[in-house]
C-alpha cells in the first residue's frame, strides 16, 4: 500500500540527501553515497583538446568513472565556451576500490562528427540529476 509523506516528514531526508552530496573532508573530494569523487585534474593540450586525471573510489566498474569523467569534461567546455565534446580515449587503472582515468576528449562549438559526442549542456544537467559532481 503506498503512503504518502507529509512536508515535515520529506525535509529531513531531503537534508540528509543534500548533505550526503556535501564535500568530504579532504582534498577535492566528493562522497556520493558508496562511491566517493577524488577532483580532477584538467589540462589544455591544444586549443580545442583536453586531458583529464580524475579519480572515483567504491563502485563496482568503471562505470562511475567514465561517467565523472564526462561530467568534468562537460562543464569544462561549458566553461570554456563550448557546447559539445568528443570522447578520444580515457585508460583506467585500477588498485583496490580506487579507479584512476586519464581521458582525453576534443572540445567542439558544433556538433562533432563521431559516435562518442557529448553534448554539454545535457550532460551537466544530467550529471545534476544524479549526484554526479562537475567539479
Amino acid at each position: 500500500m503506498a503512503r504518502l509523506l507529509s512536508l515535515a516528514q520529506l525535509v529531513p531526508a531531503s537534508l540528509a540527501g543534500l548533505v550526503a552530496c556535501a564535500p568530504a573532508e579532504g582534498a577535492g573530494t566528493q562522497d556520493v553515497g558508496a562511491v566517493v569523487y577524488g577532483g580532477v585534474e584538467t589540462r589544455l593540450l591544444d586549443s580545442d583538446l583536453v586531458n583529464l586525471h580524475l579519480s572515483v573510489q567504491g563502485g563496482q566498474d568503471d562505470t562511475a568513472v567514465t561517467a565523472y569523467a564526462g561530467c568534468a569534461v562537460a562543464q569544462f567546455a561549458l566553461d570554456h565556451g563550448f557546447g559539445f565534446v568528443r570522447h578520444v580515449r580515457t585508460t583506467i587503472e585500477k588498485k583496490g576500490d580506487i579507479r584512476r582515468a586519464d581521458a582525453v576528449y576534443t572540445l567542439s562549438p558544433a556538433l562533432p562528427r563521431g559516435l562518442r559526442t557529448i553534448d554539454a549542456e545535457v550532460t551537466v544537467a544530467d550529471c545534476a540529476d544524479q549526484g554526479i559532481p562537475t567539479v
